[in-house]
């Protein structure tokens, strides 16, 4: 009897660790120590910075990877106001927050740049890595070909620059309240920009199969996707 509930004890936490793998690895890492698993690439653009091949979280190029709140580092199952960790609507603010009216009891601490414990790409890949700024989004923007393409059936866009080197960003979509949408149709990727005139908003690159664009148009509460940047050398 003694050895039999030893035994149970010991499948459950063979158990537990390999769920606990599973949950590192879906923030992309692909051994059993979690090791991250991003490549950098070098896509000669004026700064010099390199993009990472894959999303936060995500194990492959043309995977989905986590969905992130601006300003937030860990994905969850509902994404409003209620959850969102730097007020609970879009005049309560508690964080980057530039204009009293939409800050808690007038709250202003005028930050419009995410901080490092705050970034999603700092804290789940370390290192130097960071979310890309809205101008250096636009950087990538306009000094890449894109085109709409699928890999590996996942449909997106394929960023490709002049030195031959590319980047695919698969059209993931993204997360309202408790709801999944636009994937395969769109692609909605966080910048570390707040959006000045209105800081429920932050920057992000939206793009479909017909265009591509920066904007500011959803909420901060919002889910989507996040690629990471780190320095490199200026060209």
């Amino acid at each position: 009897m003694k050895r039999s509930a030893l035994f149970f004890v010991a499948v459950i936490l063979l158990g537990f660790g390999l769920q606990s793998c599973d949950r590192e690895c879906n923030n992309g890492c692909d051994d059993e120590n979690g090791t991250a698993s991003v490549q950098w690439v070098d896509l000669a653009l004026p700064s010099g910075l390199l993009w990472a091949d894959r999303n936060v979280g995500a194990k492959n190029p043309e995977d989905y990877g986590n969905y992130y709140a601006w300003g937030e580092t860990a994905p969850k199952e509902v994404y409003d106001w209620i959850t969102y960790v730097f007020g609970n609507a879009y005049n309560t603010l508690t964080k980057y927050c530039n204009n009293s009216i939409y800050g808690m009891h007038g709250f202003t601490d005028n930050l419009t740049t995410l901080e490092a414990s705050d970034d999603a790409a700092t804290v789940n890949i370390g290192g130097e890595a960071r979310m890309p700024s809205d101008s250096e989004w636009q950087e990538l923007i306009e000094n890449t070909t894109s085109t709409w393409t699928t890999r590996n059936g996942v449909y997106g866009r394929l960023l490709t620059a002049s030195n031959g080197k590319s980047i695919f960003l698969p059209a993931a979509g993204g997360r309202f309240g408790s709801n999944f949408r636009f994937a395969g149709e769109h692609g909605i990727y966080w910048s570390s920009s707040l959006y000045l005139d209105y800081p429920s908003y932050a920057w992000f690159f939206d793009f479909s199969s017909g265009n591509q664009y920066m904007d500011y148009c959803y909420l901060r509460n919002n889910g989507y996707s996040v690629r990471a940047v780190r320095a490199g050398s200026p060209k």
